[in-house]
């Protein structure tokens, strides 16, 4: 891996306080970036509550490719993103 990718990977994991993490994220990624890594975040959720992937395409107007991806990334039985999303939202929603 790239030593500056781990650099990188080490000062998010440090970053524990919700408030310095928005702070990093906006000085590093441009509002554009912001917005497609919220999208990513929303569509993968939409995706873990069993949301169809043509209503998540028409909802957020994007192809059904950006979509497949995060499917494939769910159905992964080793998958760190179901997890998270297991974690975080299982209890919440008993789904």
């Amino acid at each position: 891996m790239d030593t500056s990718l781990d650099d990188l990977i080490k000062i998010f994991s440090e970053t524990v306080d919700p408030q310095q993490m928005h702070k990093l994220l906006e000085e590093m990624l441009t509002p554009k970036e912001l917005k497609d890594l919220h999208l990513r975040w929303n569509l993968m959720k939409d995706l873990y509550r069993g949301k169809p992937q043509r209503e998540i395409a028409a909802d957020y107007g994007i192809s059904l490719c950006k979509i497949t991806r995060g499917s494939k990334i769910l159905k992964q039985k080793d998958s760190y993103t179901k997890k998270l999303l297991s974690d975080r939202y299982d209890d919440h929603l008993r789904i």
